[in-house]
């Protein structure tokens, strides 16, 4: 497969701007990214370094993901419940190699009250008092304290299998933080079940990857590969990591969702033990898996285009924005009233789970400043009615997976009756153009200088430099030098070994060693 540049979206003509976002991904991507956040209200970065304040449509968003994915866990058996935001010390300490790989990330709580005092510049201030017997970390996440209370929870073959999902929020001490991308604080969900065997722990963490890829696919619009971690990218202290991985617009990998078979280490490490039919006692095997807030950047990077945010009509917060064109005082409230019967009848259509959710923007301001905000937004459908459209019994309707002046008039009564169509329609648009991305930015190489040619050099198209890269399926035998060297020269890591599609018998690039399968690699978020 070829790495020539994607086209761009067709953008606005007449007196519209050249696109609304500026700069725009060819100029500055990452620059781009953050202006898309901004410009679509999803976010903001508050007065706590490295957190973030979600505003309503980014956190309608979430909800929408987390009302989703809720769904699709109680589906395959799991219960939510909620565990401590602190974490005792000595819990971590338990599991030497899980400790580890959270320690530089850890905020960690050593006192419980403030008093005045001089604080370490001199000044007069507040300063912590009463020293914790017992330091407390910041749930990084929450293995070690789910797996006490499932020490409780569990003694007999009867009680199992246990099949938990918490939602809750997280603190991992980011120095580089983005919006939604990576951030101190974030929100997701954890999922933490533990089993009577080996197979039965094993088909959980697969069958929850699989759930991650359809949620994905299907109602992000976003194509991953489904695939297992390598022992450099393993979750610590898991015995298998399985991944879903997407390509973004930048052509930088996304780590979208993860889940891990954790054999019987946690088990090990806070004492889940329960006895078989026979009376013998034995440790449970347990996982855990999770996705984060980190899919709405994933899906800002998938389908944002210049002009701001591309919802998917499955997740969006609102599907459709009607906005009342009354510029004639004497008509104004006619065509008000007709927009809202309209919005009152499309919200009586069921649609991917909730009914169709309808904007009526009556704001006091320009017509053409409301659809430039509803367009960086991202709603899918805009409509407009006027005079003239009322009169005609019509509508002007916007797709937003198409040009901005791209509009049609539709009857009314047709675009009641074919509104979900249309969603679906652009849904699986979305999906298609992501794929055809992906698979345009995929590359098989067989040999090293092929390799480092791909994502070291850079590339003239069309007069102005584009950065190599995309998803590179080699041959490889996992090697944790090979892949210290790779990440240190290239910025490139092994994303995973796909599940499907990769065995083919050959000889890692790297070493020489002979393989049975290609494994992706990347650079990456």
């Amino acid at each position: 497969m070829s790495n020539q540049k994607q086209p761009s979206q067709q953008k606005p003509a007449g007196n519209a701007p050249a696109s609304a976002i500026s700069p725009t991904r060819a100029e500055n991507y990452p620059e781009w990214y953050q202006q898309v956040v901004r410009a679509a209200e999803l976010a903001e970065t508050s007065d706590v370094r490295g957190c973030m304040v979600i505003k309503p449509w980014g956190y309608a968003l979430w909800e929408n993901i987390q009302r989703s994915l809720d769904k699709m866990f109680k589906d395959t058996g799991h219960k939510n419940a909620y565990f401590p935001l602190f974490i005792p010390l000595s819990y971590f300490e338990k599991e030497a190699e899980h400790v580890e790989g959270f320690a530089k990330e850890c905020a960690v709580v050593t006192h419980h009250r403030l008093k005045p005092g001089t604080k370490a510049d001199g000044k007069q201030g507040l300063v912590p008092d009463g020293e914790l017997q017992e330091p407390l970390v910041v749930r990084p996440t929450s293995e070690t304290i789910i797996g006490a209370s499932f020490a409780k929870w569990v003694e007999s073959y009867r009680d199992l299998p246990l099949l938990i999902n918490q939602w809750a929020n997280v603190v991992r001490w980011e120095m580089r933080t983005r919006l939604f991308l990576r951030t101190a604080e974030f929100l997701w969900q954890e999922g933490h079940t533990a089993h009577a065997t080996r197979d039965e722990a094993m088909e959980e963490t697969l069958k929850m990857l699989e759930v991650y890829a359809d949620f994905a696919e299907n109602w992000m619009a976003m194509p991953v590969i489904k695939g297992e971690k390598t022992e450099g990218e393993r979750f610590p202290g898991a015995v298998n990591t399985y991944c879903i991985e997407a390509l973004m617009q930048d052509r930088k990998a996304l780590q979208a969702g993860t889940s891990h078979f954790l054999g019987q280490n946690f088990a090990h490490a806070s004492d889940i033990k329960f006895s078989d039919a026979e009376g013998k006692i034995s440790h449970a095997w347990t996982t855990s898996w999770g996705v984060s807030t980190r899919l709405i950047g994933g899906m800002i990077m998938t389908h944002a285009d210049d002009d701001g945010m591309v919802l998917p009509p499955r997740l969006a917060p609102s599907h459709v924005v009607i906005i009342p064109v009354t510029h004639k005082p004497e008509t104004a409230q006619a065509v008000l009233d007709y927009c809202n019967r309209l919005a009152a009848d499309l919200r009586k259509i069921p649609y991917a789970g909730r009914t169709v959710d309808v904007e009526v923007d009556n704001r006091d301001i320009r017509g053409g400043d409301k659809a430039w905000q509803w367009i960086k937004k991202g709603i899918p459908l805009r409509v407009e009615v006027g005079p003239r459209d009322m009169a005609e019994d019509s509508v002007f309707m916007a797709r937003r997976d198409r040009a901005h002046k791209d509009k049609v008039a539709v009857k009314r009564d047709e675009f009641v009756a074919t509104v979900t169509q249309i969603l679906e329609d652009m849904q699986s648009t979305l999906f298609a153009r992501a794929k055809a991305h992906r698979e345009h930015n995929t590359k098989r190489i067989d040999s090293r200088a092929e390799f480092e040619a791909f994502f070291g050099a850079k590339q003239e198209e069309d007069g102005a430099a584009a950065a190599q890269g995309g998803f590179a399926l080699v041959h490889y035998a996992p090697d944790r030098k090979v892949e210290d060297e790779l990440k240190a020269k290239f910025a490139v890591t092994c994303r995973c070994i796909p599940l499907e599609g990769a065995d083919e018998p050959g000889s890692c690039i790297f070493t020489g060693k002979p393989t049975t399968r290609r494994a992706v690699f990347a650079k990456a978020y």
